[in-house]
């Protein structure tokens, strides 16, 4: 049986297409992705996440085992409520997840990891702290629930919406977050665009969704949700990376910190590693076909693959982001393989578009 989120009843009174989502049934629209989109662009849209999991860690121990456990620096984390986005690895460097860990306390911190991975996280986690012999507590909040509120107009909405919170929220600066209570405001999103992602009480979630419909946020679904991250160049966990590749070679060396003395889970393979790929956007020239992952990419280098391909509402092009050998650099012109044509997409470098605006022309 599909796992359902505290808002399912709220999705199906709205008419929402309901798909299986990584074991969750979860909104793919709600009516026309497009508008969808366009809504986040120019005015303000609302997802529910609460398939994605929070993970409390607390313990005397919480940032030397952050340290080590994430491929990231959380001692980059100084100031109460800091976000910060990292990789998961494997000893050889293989990504697990991508997530995003939350300063609280210097004893306390929020991890929230993707909802496909969550129970693999939360048991790789209990054995680093067991092999690390750590007495840390780590615990899966299934009571909470998120939403997430994005688009230029978000924020506004969300203090008509919930009111108490713009004094909390109304300083945070992006990746930054506060608490409210039981409520927990992050300034953070997977659109590109401005907005909040909201975690509360699970029992709370269908009254804050239906407030945020009633102040003119409109609910959008994973169609949606996608096309607006590929337009952002934000990865997807399963399609851009997986457990086979690494991420110097997936777009996320920005988020490695092999620079510090401190050793992490990856370190010393990633270290060692030979990098011969890299992650690349693409364009499609013309509008004959559709970029779409899995698709074969010919450069004068080599071959690579597309990762992530969709019509672009905003730019009205086809967009990707692939994998290609090293030394293809954007304004090349590279060939695709589109069923039985070769088409020609152009080579650039992500994002395709971030607060409303293109990016690339």
């Amino acid at each position: 049986m599909l796992r359902q989120t505290p808002l399912n009843a709220a999705h199906r009174a709205a008419g929402a297409r309901m798909v299986d989502f990584g074991g969750w049934e979860m909104p793919v629209s709600y009516g026309s992705q497009i508008e969808e989109h366009h809504a986040v662009r120019r005015d303000a849209g609302m997802f529910d996440v609460s398939h994605m999991l929070a993970v409390d860690l607390s313990g005397d121990q919480a940032r030397a085992f952050l340290r080590y456990a994430l491929a990231n620096n959380v001692d980059k984390l100084a100031v109460q409520g800091k976000a910060l986005y990292s990789c998961l690895l494997r000893p050889d460097g293989g990504i697990l997840d991508d997530l995003i860990v939350y300063f609280l306390r210097e004893d306390a911190f929020r991890i929230v990891v993707n909802a496909a991975t969550a129970d693999k996280d939360v048991a790789w986690f209990n054995a680093l702290i067991a092999e690390r012999d750590s007495e840390l507590a780590l615990a899966p909040r299934r009571d909470l629930a998120m939403i997430a509120v994005q688009g230029p107009n978000a924020r506004d909405k969300v203090w008509r919406a919930l009111q108490e919170s713009r004094s909390v929220s109304e300083s945070l600066k992006p990746f930054m977050a506060a608490e409210l209570g039981d409520y927990f405001i992050a300034r953070t999103g997977y659109t590109g665009e401005d907005g909040f992602e909201i975690t509360l009480p699970a029992v709370r979630a269908a009254q804050l969704w239906n407030a945020l419909a009633a102040a003119g946020v409109r609910p959008c679904g994973l169609g949606a949700r996608d096309t607006l991250r590929l337009e952002a160049g934000m990865n997807l966990y399963g399609q851009d990376m997986t457990e086979a590749d690494n991420p110097l070679e997936s777009g996320l060396a920005w988020t490695v910190d092999l620079a510090s003395p401190r050793d992490f889970v990856g370190k010393a393979a990633l270290s060692a590693a030979s990098i011969t790929r890299q992650q690349v956007g693409l364009i499609l020239q013309g509008k004959a076909g559709v970029l779409r992952s899995h698709q074969k990419v010919l450069t004068a280098k080599g071959s690579g693959e597309i990762t992530s391909g969709s019509f672009s509402p905003t730019l009205a092009q086809s967009i990707a982001l692939g994998r290609v050998p090293v030394g293809v650099a954007p304004g090349e012109t590279v060939t695709v393989e589109v069923r039985d044509k070769k088409l020609d997409a152009r080579v650039v470098k992500p994002p395709f578009v971030r607060h409303g605006k293109a990016l690339v022309s």
